[in-house]
């Protein structure tokens, strides 16, 4: 290694220590004992990157070091009368000296691992209020279930198409689990800290860039109480987010196709923001969850608990089983063209078969035909959608949910006819 390139590793470690003594001496300041702030913590990271550049034993001997010094700093802070026993500055100096190790070999890892360390000692307020009131002892239950889902099984699915058709492709159906399960989640915390007013359109709009089916899902399921104005306008949210998405998306795939999609995805959200808009503006206070009962209490919250793993293993095999009934039916009416495969694929992911079919556009196909097939998969999965509703939330929602869809679908279709 050259003076230059050690000379910016130095640095680096010098950067990190000081921004993680930074944000524990403003953290800790008012405190009784205060045994390390920005100077320290930036020679506790010159430390570990001195000793990675000596050797692995000097590492050794720092890091014992550092522990031993920490010690100290706890016992001391120990007898102070009033002082707050936590032991997070004692063990964010252990990981500045690591850091600085780390920004020897590797700064370009140490530097997004310190700004991460750092936002999470920042986060302390939001956290503690996070694990004391908005979490309870079954809801750990359920994130342990969810990082099960998540990082145990779906690791271990092959990612290849399977079963009849090769319609199924394990990997990504069970990818579909985990976006129900993390909606329902996110939904279920957004909801108690922001109200359900609040708290499901932003659930709607950003689990829409995940699936829109899935947010369908977790949203209808809410609805045991009857058709509640505050779950539709998410519903449309999840709705803007995919059309929004699709020309993103598309527009990597091939530009042309993204620019005849535009004009329909502007007529379509704009006509769901209407209807999001009118909806809030007319909902009645019941219905919006932020308002009080007479007792004083907080309404019944759409959001009690996420969903239980049975209840997304059953609706994604749902979706499974539509899927292959389809495949099959277009199967035996005759060759699959790219606008009926697209409608296929958009059962299962709007995105997907869209990217799919402009990616053949001015090669294997005319453009115009690729955004008929992206049309294709977006009528495919608004559909879905509706059968999933009526299935999650009951037939009077998959209804209401029909009648506003059939605006914004005749907009989107107009943009395309015009465009086409």
């Amino acid at each position: 290694m050259d003076t230059t390139t050690a000379l910016l590793h130095f640095a680096t470690a010098l950067a990190i220590g000081l921004m993680l003594g930074l944000e524990r001496e403003h953290s800790t300041a008012g405190q009784p004992v205060r045994p390390a702030g920005s100077r320290t913590f930036s020679l506790l990271g010159v430390a570990g990157a001195v000793a990675a550049a000596i050797g692995p034993a000097a590492l050794i001997t720092t890091l014992a070091a550092a522990s031993a010094l920490v010690i100290a700093w706890y016992l001391l802070a120990a007898r102070a009368e009033g002082a707050d026993l936590g032991a997070t500055t004692e063990v964010a100096a252990i990981a500045t000296v690591l850091l600085g190790a780390l920004a020897w070999t590797r700064p370009t890892w140490a530097v997004p691992i310190a700004v991460g360390v750092v936002a999470l000692l920042a986060a302390k307020r939001p956290l503690h209020r996070f694990a004391t009131r908005l979490v309870s002892d079954q809801d750990i239950g359920d994130a342990i279930r969810l990082f099960v889902v998540a990082f145990v099984i779906y690791p271990l699915l092959p990612d290849q198409p399977l079963g009849p058709y090769g319609a199924l492709n394990p990997s990504r159906i069970w990818l579909l689990v985990i976006a129900i399960t993390v909606i329902g989640w996110a939904g279920y915390v957004a909801v108690r800290e922001l109200g359900e007013r609040h708290g499901l359109l932003v659930v709607g709009f950003l689990g829409g860039f995940v699936s829109a089916s899935a947010t369908t899902v977790v949203l209808a399921r809410r609805t045991e109480s009857g058709v509640r104005t505050a779950v539709l306008p998410a519903v449309l949210a999840a709705s803007v987010a995919t059309l929004v998405q699709l020309v993103l998306l598309t527009a990597v795939a091939n530009p042309q196709v993204a620019v005849r999609l535009i004009p329909a995805t502007i007529a379509g959200s704009a006509v769901l923001l209407a209807e999001v808009g009118l909806l809030l503006r007319f909902a009645r206070p019941a219905e919006q969850g932020s308002s009080q009962d007479k007792s004083g209490e907080q309404p019944r919250s759409a959001f009690q608990r996420p969903l239980s793993l049975r209840i997304t293993l059953s609706l994604t095999l749902l979706l499974v089983l539509l899927l292959l009934a389809t495949r099959a039916a277009a199967d035996l009416i005759g060759p699959q063209g790219v606008i009926a495969a697209a409608f296929v694929g958009g059962l299962a992911d709007t995105h997907t078969a869209a990217v799919a079919a402009a990616s053949l556009a001015g090669t294997v196909i005319p453009v115009h035909t690729a955004v008929l097939g992206v049309s294709a998969a977006l009528l495919s999965n608004t559909l879905i959608k509706l059968v999933l509703a009526a299935v999650a939330g009951g037939p009077r929602f998959a209804l209401r949910l029909a009648a506003l869809l059939l605006l914004p679908a005749a907009a989107v279709a107009t943009g395309i006819v015009v465009t086409g």
